[in-house]
């Protein structure tokens, strides 16, 4: 086949790895969320990608359903296979014993533990391996598992419906639906896709929420609910703590936060966690190591215009999406971000994507 042919299939091949790998968003952390698809012949005979929990890993699931037509087949791979033990052996040496002739990977895997090595083992087994076809989507797909191995913090995810007057809530926090049917159910599709939604103790005060996924048949894709309440004032007749024996909720507290608040909501069911606060507010960057630590590598944020304006202040947020709506709030209702212009994040960041979700816009700005 002619080069140019070659590099078509590879191409076409690794987009159905990424997309395979896609399923997996949020639902396998603290592993990355891989694709895999084994190709022979011009025919896919295997597919995989890594499952909940983050194991079996993809690579594993699609060399099992390819059986002995991996044999001399090429196995396109969104993410470095693994080369240590951990829980599993490494997918290199099954790789290997599978007979592949050729690997063709997105990225190599920043995760000291592999960091090339993977690539390494294949190559010293006469694999030929390539790297870099689907790079640019796959960095964005595994920028959850990046960000932690390199900076031990998650991947930080801003969302925020705005007005046209550039407001998020009316006068006195008093919550109000700025955006459409079809922006709530994207809304609910990123919960989805994300290991943990984070919100602030203003936010749970003012809207009551409960922050699950509630698109039909997706309740089990329900990220972790984390609340940052340095003084442990979240109500225990709270929604979040009437469903926290349902889906997790963890509580981050500061150090000087009364016990008997905590015991109650342990004992309601919610995870209590203490990071360092001063003046009555969390220290955003040791709180997300802390979450981090915990396995949390896609952490979205949906919290109010403080938490927004204060991650926005400290440079932590990564990606941002926003939904514009043509209505009107007023003068008196409250800003997207606290203290701060929108231009503050808008500028900091670069656009990516714009496109229309109903009635509203949605704008899309990653970190460069």
């Amino acid at each position: 086949m002619p080069r140019n042919g070659l590099a078509a299939d590879d191409t076409r091949f690794m987009a159905l790895a990424l997309a395979l790998g896609r399923r997996g968003l949020g639902r396998t952390w603290p592993n990355p969320a891989v694709g895999a698809v084994i190709v022979k012949d011009g025919v896919i005979v295997g597919r995989g990608w890594t499952q909940p929990g983050g194991r079996p890993h993809a690579e594993v699931e699609a060399l099992r359903r390819a059986a002995d037509a991996a044999r001399g087949a090429t196995l396109y791979v969104t993410l470095e296979p693994c080369s240590h033990f951990g829980k599993s052996p490494p997918c290199a040496d099954a790789v290997i014993a599978a007979g592949v002739a050729r690997v063709v990977s997105a990225i190599e895997d920043p995760n000291p533990k592999v960091a090339g090595e993977g690539h390494a083992r294949l190559r010293a087994a006469g694999i030929a391996v390539e790297i870099g076809v689907g790079a640019r989507e796959a960095t964005h797909d595994h920028a959850g598992h990046i960000r932690r191995v390199r900076d031990g913090r998650p991947h930080v995810m801003l969302k925020l419906a705005i007005s046209a007057d550039g407001k998020v809530g009316a006068a006195g926090r008093r919550p109000v639906a700025i955006t459409g049917a079809e922006v709530r159910d994207r809304v609910h599709l990123l919960r989805a896709q994300s290991d943990a939604i984070m919100v602030g103790i203003g936010t749970v005060l003012a809207d009551d929420p409960v922050l699950t996924c509630r698109l039909p048949g997706m309740a089990a894709y329900s990220p972790v609910r984390i609340v940052l309440d340095s003084a442990l004032r979240l109500p225990i007749g709270s929604r979040l703590v009437g469903t926290a024996r349902e889906v997790p909720v963890w509580v981050v507290a500061g150090q000087d936060a009364p016990g008997a608040a905590e015991e109650a909501l342990r004992q309601a069911g919610a995870i209590v966690v203490r990071s360092n606060a001063r003046d009555g507010r969390l220290d955003l960057v040791a709180t997300l190591q802390l979450i981090a630590a915990r396995g949390v590598t896609r952490l979205m944020v949906e919290g109010g215009p403080t938490l927004a304006a204060a991650l926005v202040a400290a440079a932590l947020i990564e990606e941002a999406v926003l939904f514009h709506s043509p209505m009107v709030v007023g003068a008196d209702g409250i800003d997207a971000l606290d203290g701060l212009p929108l231009t503050a994040l808008t500028q900091t960041l670069k656009q990516t994507a714009s496109d229309r979700v109903g009635a509203d816009r949605r704008d899309i700005f990653e970190r460069g």
